[in-house]
C-alpha cells in the first residue's frame, strides 16, 4: 500500500460503529414512493454538524418539467434538495460525491427475515432497505469528509457531498442540483458497483403497452380473442428484439454480462374473469439503453419490432405503446480519465488489490452529472445490485468501511490539502 502517514491517519480514523450508527439511523426514515423530505432533512442536519456550507432548496417541478433530461414517473408534493461543501482553501480541483437518498418500497414485509427499517447488524452484514441502493454509499461519503476534517487536514480543492431525491424513477434531485449550480472537476456517485470502478452505465426506458383482445364466454372461447395470448406473441418480439440488440456487443466494459442491455416485462394486468376470454391486457417494461446509444433510437427499435409482428389481428387491432415511465440516457466517460485513475490507484492503495473497471447495467444519477453538467463522472460504491430492490437488501460491513477508505482517499489525491 502506497499512502504517506497523513493518508494513514484519515484512514484510520473512519470509525465502522459511527458509520453504521449513522446509516441505521437513515435507513429507519422511509423514503420512498415520493417521501423523502424527512430523510432529506436529516443529511442536511448531519452535513451542518461536520461544519459544511449546506444548500438546501425545494425543487421546483414545474421549471424541471421544461428541461429535455427530467424524468419523474412518482408524483411528489414537495421535494428538496441537499448539498453540503467542504470549502478548499484554494481554487484547486473541485470533487463531488452524491447520493441519492431514495429507495424503492418495502415490497411483502413478510418476505424479509430483518426488518426493513432498521439496519440489523448481523455478523458481517448489515440489513435494511436502501443499505446497499443507496444509503449505505451516502453514508460512505458523509463519513470519509468527516475523517479529513477530525484529522484536521485541509483540502485545496472544494469536497461537495449532494444529497438527491428521485433517482429511481428518472434522477429529478440529480437534475436540479447540476441545474442549480451545483458542479465540479469530477465526480463519484455511491452506487452499488461491488467495490469496482465504473466509467460507464446504459440508460434504461420504461413502456407501457395495451394489448386488445375480443371479449367472448370461456365456453366458446374460440369465438373470441384473447388479449392474453396476443401478449405471449409481443412478449417473444421482445425477446428477439433483445437478442438482436445485444448481439455482437464486444464492449470491455461489459464482457461479464451476457445480457448486458436486457428487455424485460415487469408488469402484467390483463383479464377480469375466469370465465371469460380476456379483452385487454397492459405489461409495463424496461428496456436497457446501449452506452452511445440515443433514446429515440432505442424506443424506434422496440416501436418498429412491434409494429413489424405479422399476426392478423394485431395488424388490424394494433397495440398501444406509451413512453410514459422513466427515462435514464447512458453515460460514460473516458477510461483514462483522471477520476477514474484517482479511484482505481485510491482503491488499489487502500486494499492491496487490483481495481477492477465495468461498466454498469443499471442506469444512474451519473448521467445528469455527465450529460448536464460536464461533470466527468465514475461510480464507484459499496454492495451489489444484486442485493438492491429485494427483501432482505443487505451490504457487507467490510465493503462499507473500503469505500469510504477510498472515498476519503480520492479527495485527498484529487483535491489536494494541507497539512495541518
Amino acid at each position: 500500500m502506497h499512502m504517506n502517514d497523513m493518508e494513514r491517519r484519515v484512514l484510520k480514523s473512519i470509525n465502522t460503529d459511527s458509520v453504521l450508527e449513522y446509516l441505521q439511523e437513515i435507513v429507519s426514515i422511509p423514503s420512498y414512493g415520493g417521501r423523502e423530505s424527512s430523510a432529506q432533512r436529516n443529511v442536511a442536519a448531519k452535513l451542518r454538524e461536520l461544519g459544511l456550507n449546506v444548500d438546501i432548496w425545494d425543487l421546483d417541478f414545474d421549471t424541471l418539467r421544461s428541461h429535455p433530461g427530467f424524468s419523474m414517473s412518482i408524483q411528489r408534493e414537495e421535494g428538496l434538495g441537499v448539498v453540503g461543501t467542504l470549502k478548499g482553501t484554494e481554487k484547486d480541483r473541485s470533487l463531488i460525491f452524491n447520493g441519492h437518498i431514495d429507495t424503492v418500497a418495502l415490497g411483502k414485509e413478510e418476505n424479509w427475515r430483518h426488518p426493513p427499517l432498521e439496519g440489523i447488524v448481523v455478523r458481517d452484514r448489515i440489513y435494511g432497505r436502501g443499505v446497499a441502493d443507496m444509503k449505505g454509499g451516502l453514508c460512505c461519503a458523509i463519513y470519509a469528509a468527516k475523517a479529513i476534517i477530525d484529522v484536521g487536514v485541509k483540502l485545496k480543492g472544494d469536497l461537495s457531498i449532494q444529497s438527491v431525491i428521485g433517482e429511481e424513477d428518472g434522477g429529478v434531485g440529480a437534475l436540479s442540483t447540476v441545474l442549480r449550480g451545483h458542479i465540479a472537476d469530477a465526480a463519484i456517485v455511491m452506487e452499488p458497483t461491488e467495490g469496482k470502478v465504473a466509467p460507464a452505465h446504459s440508460g434504461a426506458l420504461a413502456f407501457t403497452v395495451e394489448v386488445s383482445g375480443r371479449s367472448a364466454h370461456a365456453c366458446i372461447r374460440e369465438e373470441g380473442v384473447s388479449a392474453i395470448e396476443k401478449f405471449i406473441i409481443l412478449f417473444k418480439v421482445l425477446r428477439d428484439l433483445e437478442t438482436r440488440r445485444n448481439k455482437g456487443i464486444d464492449d470491455p466494459l461489459y464482457t461479464r454480462y451476457g445480457i448486458p442491455y436486457p428487455i424485460n416485462v415487469g408488469t402484467i394486468q390483463g383479464g377480469n374473469w375466469p370465465g371469460s376470454v380476456p379483452e385487454s391486457l397492459v405489461f409495463q417494461g424496461r428496456v436497457g439503453v446501449i452506452v452511445g446509444e440515443r433514446v429515440k433510437d432505442a424506443r424506434r427499435s422496440v416501436e418498429e419490432a412491434i409494429a413489424a409482428e405479422t399476426d392478423p389481428w394485431l395488424k388490424e387491432n394494433p397495440p398501444r405503446l406509451d413512453w410514459n415511465g422513466y427515462q435514464f440516457d447512458s453515460a460514460n466517460i473516458e477510461t483514462n480519465h483522471p477520476i477514474v485513475e484517482k479511484v482505481q490507484r485510491a482503491y488499489s492503495d487502500a486494499t492491496g488489490k487490483q481495481a477492477q473497471l465495468e461498466g454498469m447495467t443499471y442506469a444512474s444519477d451519473m448521467r445528469h452529472l455527465v450529460n448536464t453538467g460536464g461533470v466527468p463522472t465514475v461510480l464507484f460504491g459499496p454492495g451489489d445490485v444484486r442485493q438492491a430492490h429485494t427483501s432482505d437488501e443487505y451490504v457487507e460491513i467490510e465493503g462499507l468501511v473500503t469505500a469510504a477508505r477510498v472515498l476519503a482517499l480520492t479527495a485527498l489525491r484529487f483535491c489536494g490539502y494541507e497539512e495541518p
